[in-house]
């Protein structure tokens, strides 16, 4: 990986989604602007937001497709991401106070 390059995995769910009452909506339909989870695998020297392991938010129109391993990633600038979810750590979890 150079520069500020991500390699992420799209998620299953990102494929085919439902409606509120059941109809399968395919990936292939274009409803509006629509953004992307995805988790990261690999990240370049210079990324300093993100690391394996995260998930990522991104527009799946800004993107780059490449096979590795016969498995399809999607190659990422940082500053393509809209947003990071870092994984959940039950043991660090203190809960919500008002």
């Amino acid at each position: 990986m150079l520069h500020d390059r991500l390699l992420v995995l799209l998620d299953k769910d990102a494929a085919e989604r439902r409606s509120a009452s059941g109809i399968v909506i395919p990936a292939t339909a274009q409803i509006g602007k629509r953004l992307a989870w995805a988790q990261v695998v690999a990240t370049g020297p210079n990324v300093r937001q993100v690391s394996p392991g995260d998930r990522v938010l991104f527009d799946p129109e800004d993107r780059s497709e490449v096979e590795v391993g016969a498995r399809e990633y999607i190659l990422l600038r940082e500053r393509d991401v809209h947003a990071v979810a870092q994984p959940e750590d039950p043991d660090t979890a203190m809960g919500l106070y008002l």
